[in-house]
C-alpha cells in the first residue's frame, strides 16, 4: 500500500460575501492553531479578515516533536534545531507539510480557483513556510506574504531560486524593529537575499513593534491583498 495519503489539513474559513474568484492561505505561527490566527486577527481589527470575493483559509500545522521545545509536541509547520538564521534548515519536515499544504492548494484549484488567483503567506514560522511552498514549489501563485518571518542563511528556498529563469510571486514583508525572537535584521537580511535572487519584494517596517501583528499592518496587508487579487470584472 505503500505510505498513506497525509490526512487533510483542519482549517477555519471565512467565506467571501459575494461569489468567490480567489483564495487566500494564512499559516499561523508556531504553537498557534488557525482557529487562534484567525480570532486574533479578529481581535486587531474588531472584525473577520472578510472579502467579497476573497475566501480566507487559516490551516491548523498537525502537531509534532519540536526541537527548540525540548521535543514537546506543538503544532508547528516544520521542525528546528534551534531558532537562529545561521543553522542549517530542517528540510525533511519542511519538505513533508509542502506536501499537505498542496493538497490544500490543489482543493482550491478542483473549487475552479486559478492558482495566479491563490495568495500565501503568514505569521513568523508560517510566513517562512509559505516562502518554502511559493518560491520551491509553486511559482505561478498570485504572491506571498511574509509577516515577523525569516529564512535561513543557506535555505532551500535560495538555492532554487539561484537556478530558477521563470517570474516569480511578488513578495509582501511585515517585520517590527523591537522583535526580540525573529529579529529585524534577519527579515532585512532575507528580504534583500531574495531581491538579489529576482524576487519583487517589499518591506514594511514597524518602529517599536514586537513579534506580533498590529492593526496598521493588517490593513496594509488588506490592501495588498486586494491589489493582487482585484474583484473580477463579471
Amino acid at each position: 500500500l505503500g505510505m498513506a495519503a497525509p490526512a487533510a489539513l483542519q482549517r477555519s474559513v471565512v467565506s467571501p460575501a459575494g461569489r468567490h474568484t480567489a483564495s487566500l492561505i494564512f499559516l499561523h505561527g508556531s504553537g498557534d492553531t488557525g482557529q487562534g490566527a484567525r480570532a486574533w486577527i479578529k481581535q486587531i481589527l474588531n472584525q473577520d479578515m472578510a472579502f467579497q470575493h476573497i475566501k480566507v483559509i487559516y490551516p491548523t500545522a498537525p502537531a509534532r516533536p519540536y526541537t527548540p521545545l525540548k521535543g514537546a509536541f506543538s503544532n508547528v509547520w516544520f521542525d528546528r534545531y534551534k531558532i537562529c538564521n545561521d543553522c542549517p534548515e530542517h528540510i525533511e519536515s519542511i519538505d513533508s507539510m509542502c506536501r499537505g499544504l498542496t493538497d490544500l492548494i490543489d482543493d482550491e484549484v478542483k473549487n475552479g480557483i486559478a492558482k495566479s488567483r491563490i495568495l500565501i503567506g503568514g505569521f513568523s514560522m508560517g510566513g517562512g513556510m509559505a516562502m518554502h511552498l511559493a518560491y520551491r514549489f509553486h511559482q505561478d501563485l498570485a504572491g506571498v506574504f511574509a509577516l515577523s518571518s525569516f529564512l535561513n542563511k543557506d535555505s532551500a528556498v535560495y538555492q532554487a531560486l539561484k537556478r530558477n529563469e521563470s517570474a516569480l510571486p511578488e513578495l509582501f514583508q511585515c517585520h517590527g524593529t523591537a522583535d526580540e525572537l525573529v529579529l529585524y535584521s534577519w527579515g532585512e537580511e532575507t528580504n534583500k537575499m531574495l531581491k538579489s535572487l529576482g524576487v519583487s519584494a517589499s518591506l514594511h517596517t514597524f518602529p517599536n513593534l514586537n513579534h506580533e501583528l498590529n492593526r496598521t499592518e493588517i490593513e496594509k496587508l488588506k490592501s495588498w491583498i486586494v491589489e493582487k487579487l482585484p474583484v473580477e470584472a463579471p
